[in-house]
């Protein structure tokens, strides 16, 4: 028999957090101390859950590295003492955070479950509470007495995916993230079904390591038609700027116009790393399938594979606190190493 597994759950802010006060209607964040008398169901839960909540609720909209830094020290903080933590957050940014904390943890051996909604927890129809007690249910999954999952996931509307592949696809929607390139981990119906030929598999016998050092120098550049080299070149003319992520077109096309080549060549040449990814939600870069890519390839643009947006900015940001030759960075991007390109 399994023991009871000790949950930490962890509240940095956002809409789950919320509560109406319905002499007003304004929604204000709840004690997390009362939250067994605003969810009476997890006591019915066979774990033990201790809670934690940031003194100033984060909204998702302002996290940053400090906020993941913040994040990943509680957990490591409290990593011996628990089986498995829920980290409650807003969901604008949450896959984001969610795929930074899949960086920051090397070699994780307990499950970190990023969960929110898309309504307040008192509200009448809101979607907090199944998110909310599945998301610890999945944290407590325990199998000859070791961790189910032992990677960062995030569960949202029925479904836990490996977070550093999901997006977040509707504002509206109770399911509200999507992971086109790679298959749920798992999924709540009648029963918790998990698709343990999806689980990333940890080696045990290695210590989890806590990587904080991110270097937030990046930017995103998104390619439209009528982009043109004057806005190119003073974009990527920042001072200090040390990494890009460039959302292409489909498979990872760009304009070969060569002012566009020249441009980038001068700032891979002058040490820029620049990582092209695709602006669809789904499928994958390949670079060099078409003319329009080829260019991109022989100057030396980094292939982000199937990668989203969001690992592509935490990865970059990553790597790029590691201060790697460019030719380490490129095998070292372009290599998976948290389950998050195929």
């Amino acid at each position: 028999m399994n023991k009871k597994a000790k949950i930490l759950l962890i509240y940095t802010g956002g809409t789950i957090g919320m509560i109406k006060d319905y002499g007003t209607g304004v929604l204000k964040a709840f004690n997390f101390d009362e939250l067994l008398h605003n969810i009476p169901e997890l006591k019915i839960l066979e774990h033990e859950i201790d809670t934690l909540s940031f003194e100033d609720p984060i909204d998702s909209s302002n996290m940053n590295v400090a906020c993941w830094v913040k994040i990943a020290n509680t957990i490591h903080d409290n990593f011996k003492a628990y089986d498995g933590f829920v980290v409650l957050h807003g969901s604008d940014t949450m896959s984001y955070t969610a795929s930074a904390l899949s960086f920051m943890f090397e070699n994780l051996t307990k499950p970190i479950i990023f969960t929110g909604s898309q309504l307040p927890i008192g509200d009448l129809r809101t979607d907090a509470k199944e998110n909310l007690i599945t998301s610890i249910q999945i944290a407590g999954l325990q199998k000859n007495g070791k961790p189910v999952i032992s990677e960062v996931g995030l569960y949202f509307e029925y479904k836990l995916y490996r977070a550093n592949r999901t997006t977040k696809i509707n504002a509206e929607h109770f399911q509200a993230f999507a992971s086109l390139n790679y298959e749920p981990l798992a999924e709540s119906g009648v029963y918790l079904s998990v698709n343990y030929n999806a689980l990333w598999r940890p080696n045990r016998r290695q210590k989890t390591k806590l990587h904080t050092n991110f270097n937030n120098e990046v930017l995103v550049l998104k390619m439209f038609p009528g982009v043109n080299a004057a806005t190119v070149d003073h974009i990527l003319s920042k001072p200090g700027l040390k990494g890009v992520v460039l959302e292409t077109y489909g498979s990872g096309n760009a304009p070969s116009d060569d002012w566009f080549l020249d441009i980038l060549k001068k700032k891979i040449l002058e040490g820029l790393i620049i990582v092209n990814v695709t602006q669809c939600i789904g499928g994958s870069v390949v670079m060099g399938q078409y003319e329009t890519s080829v260019g991109l390839k022989e100057i030396g643009v980094i292939s982000g594979k199937d990668i989203s947006t969001e690992a592509a900015v935490a990865k970059l940001m990553y790597l790029l606190g590691k201060e790697l030759s460019p030719k380490v960075f490129k095998t070292i991007f372009e290599t998976s190493l948290r389950g998050e390109m195929s």
